[in-house]
C-alpha cells in the first residue's frame, strides 16, 4: 500500500496506536518495526518489505526440516544464521554504526546492514513463525537474543552473524562495554518484553538525533514511542523537556501532567509537579 505523506503518518500512527493497546505476546515485532520506518518514509510501499519477512520466516522454516521438524536450539540457530546471513547478507554496520539507517527497518533491508537491535528482529520475526521460543535480553549497550527449547538454550549475537556467547564471551563483552571493574549480573541476561525491544530500537534514533542537535526530530521519535507505550512515564518526562527547551510550554505541560497522572515513582513526580510550577509561571 502507498501513502501520500500526511495521510501516511496519519493511518501508520492509528495502527501503532491499535499496537500499543495490545498485550505483548500478541505484537508482531516485524510488522511493528515496519511501520516505526515507515513513519519517516510515509511514501514507501511496504507491501515488498512485508513479503521480504514472509521470505525469511518461509525459508527458515525449510532449512529447519519443516513443520513437523523439531531441531534443537543449535540447529534452530544454524537454520536463521543460514537464511539471514548467507543467503540475505545481513551484517552488523561496524563502519557507519552511527547512522540513522541501521535502526530504520526499511533501511536495514534495502541496506543489509543494521544495529544489533533492528537485526534482532528479523530474527525474532523469523524464529516466531515457526512458534520458536526467543527473547531479546537486557543486556546494556549491545542487544542480544536467547533460544531455548526443552531445556536447551543458547544466547547469541545478531549484529555479529549470529555467534554463540558463552558465560566466558558474556563476560569478556561487559568488560569491553563497561570497562574492566564492569562484572556480569543476572540482570543483563533478563528477558524484555517485545514492547520494550521495539523501544530500544527508537531509543537508538532518539539518541543520535540529541546528538546531532536535532531536537525536534527527537520529539517525533518519543512521539512514536509513546504511540507504542503510551503510560510510559520516563518517556513523557523527557518530552516535556524537549518541549520546554524549544520553547513549546502547552504542550510541555501536558507532558508532565501526564508524568504526575502514570507515574507511582515519588522522585519523578516531584520532579514533573517542579517542572510543572515553572511552566505555568512562564505562561502567566
Amino acid at each position: 500500500m502507498a501513502w501520500s505523506s500526511a495521510s501516511g503518518r496519519d493511518e501508520i500512527k492509528a495502527a501503532l496506536r491499535v499496537i500499543g493497546r495490545c498485550d505483548d505476546e500478541t505484537i508482531d515485532i516485524g510488522e511493528a518495526a515496519l511501520l516505526l520506518a515507515a513513519l519517516d518514509r510515509p511514501r514507501v510501499p511496504l507491501a515488498r518489505y512485508r513479503q521480504h519477512l514472509s521470505d525469511l520466516a518461509a525459508e527458515t522454516a525449510g532449512e529447519a526440516g519443516g513443520p513437523d521438524a523439531k531441531p534443537a536450539v543449535v540447529e534452530r540457530l544454524s537454520a536463521l544464521n543460514r537464511v539471514i546471513v548467507e543467503r540475505h547478507g545481513y551484517r552488523g554496520d561496524s563502519l557507519t554504526y552511527d547512522d540513522l539507517q541501521n535502526a530504520n527497518l526499511i533501511r536495514v533491508i534495502d541496506r543489509r546492514r543494521g544495529l544489533p537491535v533492528a537485526l534482532s528482529i528479523l530474527y525474532m520475526h523469523a524464529a516466531r513463525a515457526q512458534a520458536w521460543r526467543i527473547e531479546g535480553l537486557n543486556f546494556p549497550g549491545h542487544f542480544l537474543l536467547r533460544m531455548e527449547t526443552d531445556g536447551e538454550r543458547c544466547i547469541f549475537d545478531p549484529f555479529n552473524a549470529g555467534r554463540i556467547l558463552d558465560t566466558p564471551a558474556l563476560r569478556l563483552l561487559i568488560k569491553s562495554l563497561g570497562g574492566e571493574a564492569a562484572e556480569l549480573s543476572p540482570i543483563h541476561t533478563a528477558a524484555v518484553s517485545s514492547r520494550d525491544v521495539l523501544l530500544r530500537l527508537q531509543n537508538n534514533i532518539k539518541l543520535r538525533l540529541l546528538q546531532q542537535n536535532r531536537a525536534e526530530d527527537a520529539v517525533e521519535t518519543i512521539d512514536s514511542m509513546l504511540l507504542l507505550a503510551p503510560e510510559k512515564a520516563e518517556s513523557w518526562r523527557e518530552l516535556g523537556l524537549l518541549h520546554s527547551h524549544l520553547g513549546n510550554l502547552r504542550a510541555a505541560i501536558l507532558a508532565f501532567e501526564n508524568v504526575l497522572q502514570l507515574s507511582d515513582d515519588h522522585a519523578l513526580r516531584q520532579d514533573a509537579a517542579q517542572q510543572l510550577q515553572a511552566l505555568k509561571t512562564q505562561l502567566n
